[in-house]
């Protein structure tokens, strides 16, 4: 399997022309630091040793100042085309990110922390950019460069020559030498950040239960200390990029020194010319520069090949299997859903959570889900919303296997309100058009009377143009998921499943949320995920689970006379 580095040099290819504009344009900039550096000298020679006037050098010293706007030219330009480079690098991974996450689903991601994974999404990512915009191309100038130099050097002076060949290895040589346990130290470093992340977040979510239970001060102090935990992990990438670059310095810097006097040496007892020493000491420390730079972009790629281990290990999410050639889905004003023999398990070495199940929801029927907790009801449903595809068994929708059909298509076929619907950052109207974006204002008043949502949506500053916080903020939770209603009616889909929305609300808001639900449910078919018996009084048939398994199904006053589990849990009055 690829390392993480290698994988980062392969989606170099994306941007590689940018990227030999940019390695291009700085080795133009090397060639006009060299000119420069000839020029410089020549006039010097001529004016302090030759004696000539001014107007025998202006013609020379007339090139300087383009020559010298020219270099800062190219400087300039080869920066913005690296960083163009980075910044579409970048812009392709969030994407790329992005889509993984969508593709793989929510029952795939269930293990990760949302603060974790936001974190490898923005700060991650992020940390790719002085991979691609600074080392990747220094390190063809860092090459090329110096190998120009040389050749300007070498004529004028093979003993100089010699003694850059001879120090320039040791430069890098010690750098790698020394940072050689950094990419470990940065990986331990991103790692610590995302906990961070992830463990904040879910403290700030949480921030009204730790008030209540007096936790506060207990969960800051173990913020604090997985704060210092991510400063030493920072501290310790710190010290050995200083010392890496601590050593460049040394090394270059004796480099120069030792040519400095060797030259010294040789013009005072004449072995040399003053043109060709000056030459030489003017393109000493150019030559040696891009040596010392390789110290900050080599920390640069330790902290991308840190990163990127976790974005990574985010896009090698499986994504939910998707048909090769997908089928079409037959057109149909009405659905019949038919469960045949599914099983289902998150991983291989855990028991079914689905196992065996046969169901079949006609077109127009009502069916409520009910079990104890961890019977499967939610897997279930999540398999009909095509978030995962059975290990066995078949989901059939008028005939067609749900396996090979698109699920885009499917999902445009299917409308899910949640216990807990998630509402976005954005104005009531922008969350309630998630249920189809080109829907028309008429359209999303029309979906909001339907909802019962009109009362409050008038009583708000600006109507359905307010906005409202994440997660619904600003609204009572009886406002939040009738705007989750609102979407769903808005999408007009003929199936619709839901997961027990009026759980949790005063009476008021349930008798509305229900009013909401036996409209919604007209002409359509229904699976509705019942937590409590009182749920119950709509349904045309009630499928009872336990263990992954369904064990009994009826009508309610026939479950109830039957003595099963659904009779049990009614005399125990226990929530479905």
């Amino acid at each position: 399997m690829p390392t993480p580095e290698q994988r980062l040099k392969f989606l170099k290819n994306r941007v590689k022309p940018t990227l030999f504009l940019a390695v291009g344009l700085g080795v133009a900039g090397g060639f006009v630091l060299i000119a420069q550096a000839l020029i410089v000298a020549q006039l010097v020679q001529r004016v302090m040793i030759d004696g000539a006037g001014f107007r025998e050098v202006l013609p020379q010293l007339s090139w300087l100042p383009p020559l010298m706007m020219a270099r800062a030219a190219l400087s300039w330009a080869s920066e913005r085309v690296a960083f163009a480079a980075s910044a579409a690098i970048r812009h392709e991974v969030r994407n790329d990110l992005f889509r993984r996450l969508l593709d793989a689903g929510p029952l795939r991601l269930k293990g990760d922390r949302a603060g974790e994974v936001a974190t490898v999404i923005v700060d991650g990512v992020e940390a790719l950019d002085g991979y691609y915009s600074r080392y990747l191309p220094h390190l063809a100038v860092m090459a090329l460069v110096p190998l120009a130099i040389l050749a300007a050097v070498a004529p004028a002076d093979w003993i100089s020559a010699g003694i850059m060949l001879f120090t320039a290895p040791f430069i890098p040589f010690f750098s790698i030498l020394i940072g050689r346990g950094a990419e470990r130290l940065n990986q331990r470093q991103w790692q610590t950040l995302a906990r961070l992340g992830g463990y904040f977040l879910d403290r700030v979510n949480g921030l009204a239960t730790l008030r209540m239970f007096n936790a506060s001060r207990r969960e800051a102090e173990l913020i604090a200390r997985i704060s210092d935990d991510y400063r030493r992990a920072t501290m310790s990438v710190l010290y050995v990029a200083f010392l890496s670059a601590l050593v460049l310095e040394f090394f270059a810097t004796v480099s120069v020194a030792l040519m400095a006097v060797v030259i010294g040496f040789r013009l005072m007892k004449g072995g040399m010319a003053f043109q060709d020493g000056f030459t030489v000491l003017l393109l000493a420390p150019e030559f040696y520069l891009p040596l010392r730079l390789m110290g900050t972009y080599y920390h640069a790629r330790m902290e991308a090949i840190g990163a990127a281990e976790r974005i990574f290990s985010l896009l090698d999410t499986p994504a939910a299997p998707r048909p090769a050639s997908p089928r079409p889905l037959p057109a149909a004003s009405s659905l019949r859903i038919s469960f045949e023999d599914i099983s289902f398990r998150y991983t291989p070495d855990t028991a079914p959570v689905i196992d065996g199940v046969t169901l079949t929801l006609a077109p127009g029927e009502r069916v409520a889900l009910v079990g104890p907790s961890g019977a499967g009801k939610s897997t279930l449903a999540a398999l009909l919303l095509g978030f995962a595809l059975p290990e066995r068994g078949r989901v059939l929708v008028n005939g067609a296997d749900l396996a090979q059909c698109d699920p885009e298509e499917w999902r445009r076929l299917v409308a899910w309100v949640p216990q807990r619907p998630h509402l976005f950052h954005g104005t009531v109207g922008d969350n309630i058009r998630l249920g189809r974006r080109d829907a028309t204002a008429a359209e999303v008043a029309r979906a909001a009377a339907l909802a019962r949502c009109e009362e409050f949506i008038a009583r708000l500053p600006q109507g359905v143009d307010t906005v409202i916080g994440e997660q619904g903020a600003g609204l009572s939770g009886g406002q939040a998921r009738r705007i989750a209603l609102a979407r769903v009616f808005l999408k007009d889909a003929p199936l619709i499943v839901t997961d027990e929305p009026t759980a949790g609300l005063d009476a008021h808001s349930e008798a509305l949320v229900r009013e909401a639900l036996k409209e919604l449910a007209r002409g359509r078919t229904v699976l509705a995920i019942a937590h409590r018996l009182a749920a119950l009084e709509d349904a045309d048939r009630i499928v009872v689970m336990n263990r992954g398994r369904i064990v009994e199904q009826g009508s309610r006053d026939d479950l109830s006379r039957a003595g099963g589990l659904f009779a049990r849990m009614t005399a125990a009055g226990e929530e479905a």
